[in-house]
């Protein structure tokens, strides 16, 4: 199990790519703790970050670490309003380091959309991880609208920062959208129009997504739906 956990924060560090300075770099990940904070989180999250309640909560599994802290970070300094969290996260109950810690090993969490084939005849076939691995499915239904002009709206707008792919990037803390429940990106995107939210932390003053229509935002989501099918 020792060995495990080693080699699980070595390859986080590699995935992460962190730069010198980020406050997830500036501490050495513990594995251990940050299941044990995943054990509150799951109540609302997921046992594997997975979200829940059809959007209600959040996917967290694979997001960047970075990100997932800077999300903690404002929760609990009451710059992103959620009355589910206040309860969860204050200096007290959330110190820096455990930011670090959760954030680190939810975006270490990989989900899949289908079990690969396997023969379960075969003298090897282990049905027990074979139900492990199918807690760590996740699928998005299809959202209504045209992927196909979700698509093209997609790639001109979005996929320079969010990925060709939805898949987000984790050295500059985007997070992903393929695999994210619907309706929580419709929650974030009303949010967003209304400035409770702030779009690019770097362009504070941002109106990009009050400029597209609901339709427009539809569509998108209709194709960013079937992204990891």
């Amino acid at each position: 199990m020792a060995a495990h956990r080693l080699l699980y924060a070595t390859s986080l560090a590699v995935v992460f790519n962190l730069c010198p300075g980020n406050p997830v770099d500036a501490h050495e990940f513990d594995p251990e703790n940050g299941e044990e904070i995943n054990e509150v989180c799951a109540g609302c999250h997921g046992e594997f970050g997975e979200g829940g309640k059809e959007g209600e909560y959040p996917r967290l599994a694979g997001m960047p670490a970075e990100f997932i802290a800077r999300q903690l970070h404002l929760f609990r300094d009451r710059q992103r309003p959620n009355l589910a969290m206040v309860e969860y996260v204050d200096h007290r109950q959330m110190p820096d380091g455990d930011i670090q810690d959760i954030a680190a090993y939810l975006a270490g969490i990989e989900l899949k959309t289908k079990l690969p084939p396997v023969d379960e005849s075969a003298p090897d076939f282990d049905a027990y991880a074979r139900l492990l691995a199918s807690k760590k499915i996740m699928q998005i239904p299809r959202a209504e609208g045209s992927q196909a002009a979700g698509s093209k709206l997609y790639r001109k707008e979005c996929a320079s920062c969010h990925g060709k792919m939805g898949e987000g990037d984790k050295k500059k803390a985007v997070p992903l959208l393929a695999g994210q429940y619907t309706n929580y990106l419709w929650r974030q995107v009303e949010k967003y129009r209304n400035k409770i939210r702030i779009h690019d932390p770097d362009a504070p003053e941002d109106a990009l997504l009050s400029e597209f229509t609901d339709e427009e935002i539809r569509d998108i989501f209709a194709y960013l739906s079937v992204l990891d099918d």
